[in-house]
Order: structure tokens, then C-alpha cells, then sequence
């Protein structure tokens, strides 16, 4: 085939075909260069702010701001009177109040830590010690109600436990003129007293009346002595689980043993649940000694218990006044 005749064949287009090639070619040069057009179209024109957004967003800052500085002035305002013996009111959280173990207290010697014990903030302790720091001094319940940062739920829960020794009041004269030397005395010290209970036979009424021991403290030691069978010394009140070493020296002064008697546990025949329900015991010491007694036969005399491995000479001098023969 000829060039001539390709060219006329192939490559000869009507009048109808050019139009037709023509109007395909523009639409795919208009189809390529849209989305350019479109982007410069965007950018020629102003973005329009939602200005009424933008007003909201401010005034919600400003109330936040607002706040803050209120809450901040009110902080200072309580700041510059913490240490006033003058109560006033204040909105507080209930959720806040700490909620601590009753006793009987002296409010002008009881310590920081056992107005800890009775639910005080150490705020509302401070001020007290500040209090009677400068010489203040409580002269009858009501006196506590007046301590700044002291809230009357508070005071109405600790009021039934105050027992002030000496509440002579000072009369106004006393408080303004001055004395002679003569009639200077140095202060007396009151020793809160109380009344000296026997371990084995108090119930949780007679506890609670010692200073730092609440309703559930009294309640422990109960348990733990019905557990054990009974206290044959003082010193066991200090196991109790949850009593502080520093509440159990305190109190000891006003613990006494007058019937050591205990129940004790027949290790002839005791059972194994028997004998590990006993605090000293457990299942660690009770099944051994089970075993050892399956072995080679019932134990002739306490001390023969010391065979066992597992009883350590610590071990059975705490257990000793619990076990029996028979």
C-alpha cells in the first residue's frame, strides 16, 4: 500500500469527524485543568469568620477567668482569719469531714495526734495549738464550738466525749490586772484520769472510755480475746490488729490482769479446724502437730509439743498457757 493512499485512507477526516475530534479534545483539556481552576476560584475569596462563635468562646472565658479570681479571693479571706478564736460559717462538702474513733478527751491537753484519732483536720488542729499556744484555754464544751474551721456536726459528735478537769473560769479583773509577784503560783497540771479495767472481763463500753480506743478498736480487742480464749497478759492488748503501739503505751497504764484464766485446747484430741481457729495456732502448727500425734501417739506432756518441727521455742512459749493434757 501506498503512502498516498494510507494517508487519504486513514487520515482524511469530514467535516463532521474534525468537529467530533475537536469537541473530545476539549473536554479533556477542560476535565485536566478543573480542579486548578476551582483552587484559584477558592482562594480569591474571603473566608467569612463565624464571628458569633468566636463571641461565645470569649464570654465563656471571661466567666472562667471570673471564677477563678473569686475563688482566689475567697482563699485569702480565709487565709487572714485562719487563726481567729472566732467561728464563722462556711459551705463545706460533707463528703470531707473525717470521720475518726470516739474517747473521752481533755481539749487543753489532749495531743495533735489524738485529735487526729477523733477525725480533726490538721487545719482545725492547728488552730488549737495555736489557740492554746498564746494561753487560750477551754473552761467548759461550748468553749470548742467557738475554734474557727470546727463545724457543728464535728463539734455535736465530739461534744458527749469532752471532760474538761478544772473549768474555774478567770474573772475579768484576773484578766486585765496585773499581779504582784507574791501572788504569782505556777500553774498546776491536771492529769486526765481514768479508770483502770480488767482485760479479761471489760466489755467494748469499758474500752471505748480510754483515751484513743473507739467503737471499733474496743470491738477488735474483744474479738481478738474471745478468739484466743482470753488475755493471760496486759502486753497481748498490744496485738490487736489496727491498735498503734503509741495508743496501746498510752493506755496501758489503766489495764490490769486480775484473772489470767484462758481457755485452753486439749492437744490430745483437739482437731486440726480446732486447733487452727486459735490466732497463735494456725493451720501451719495445727497440722503438724496432728500429724506428729497420728505418728507416735498422743504427747504425754506439753513440752513434748516442742518435738513437733514446726513449734519453735517463740512459738510455744506464746501457746504454752493455751494448751492442755487430758
Amino acid at each position: 500500500m501506498k503512502w498516498s493512499e494510507f494517508i487519504k485512507d486513514y487520515l482524511t477526516f469530514s467535516r463532521k469527524e474534525r468537529i467530533g475530534i475537536l469537541t473530545v479534545v476539549s473536554v479533556i483539556l477542560f476535565t485536566l485543568f478543573l480542579p486548578d481552576i476551582l483552587s484559584q476560584t477558592a482562594k480569591s475569596r474571603p473566608i467569612k469568620m463565624d464571628t458569633a462563635w468566636v463571641a461565645a468562646v470569649k464570654r465563656s472565658e471571661i466567666k472562667i477567668q471570673d471564677s477563678l479570681n473569686e475563688n482566689y479571693q475567697k482563699n485569702d479571706t480565709e487565709n487572714a482569719y485562719a487563726y481567729q478564736y472566732d467561728k464563722r460559717k462556711s459551705s463545706y462538702n460533707e463528703k470531707d469531714i473525717i470521720k475518726g474513733e470516739l474517747f473521752y478527751f481533755d481539749p487543753n491537753t489532749i495531743t495533735a495526734s489524738e485529735w487526729r484519732i477523733l477525725g480533726l483536720r490538721d487545719k482545725t488542729i492547728k488552730t488549737i495549738e495555736n489557740y492554746r499556744s498564746k494561753g487560750g484555754r477551754f473552761y467548759k464544751p461550748e468553749d470548742l464550738q467557738r475554734i474557727y474551721g470546727l463545724h457543728d456536726d464535728e463539734y455535736k459528735r465530739l461534744k458527749p466525749y469532752i471532760k474538761i478537769e478544772s473549768n474555774t473560769p478567770k474573772t475579768n479583773e484576773e484578766l486585765v490586772l496585773p499581779k504582784s509577784k507574791d501572788e504569782i503560783q505556777p500553774s498546776k497540771t491536771y492529769a486526765v484520769r481514768y479508770s483502770i479495767i480488767d482485760v479479761n472481763n471489760a466489755d467494748t463500753t469499758a474500752f471505748i472510755s480510754l483515751p484513743g480506743i473507739g467503737s471499733k478498736l474496743a470491738a477488735r480487742i474483744i474479738t481478738f480475746r474471745e478468739k484466743l480464749g482470753g488475755f493471760y497478759s496486759v502486753e497481748q492488748i498490744g496485738e490487736t490488729y489496727g491498735l498503734p503501739d503509741s495508743t496501746f503505751q498510752n493506755i496501758k497504764q489503766w489495764l490490769k490482769l486480775d484473772n489470767p484464766s484462758v481457755k485452753k485446747i486439749n492437744i490430745n484430741t483437739a482437731t486440726v479446724d480446732e486447733m487452727k481457729a486459735h490466732p497463735y495456732i494456725k493451720y501451719s502448727i495445727a497440722n503438724p502437730i496432728l500429724a506428729y500425734r497420728n505418728e507416735h501417739g498422743s504427747f504425754s506432756k506439753i513440752e513434748d509439743i516442742k518435738k513437733v518441727m514446726a513449734v519453735t521455742d517463740e512459738i510455744y512459749k506464746k501457746i504454752e498457757a493455751y494448751l492442755a493434757i487430758q
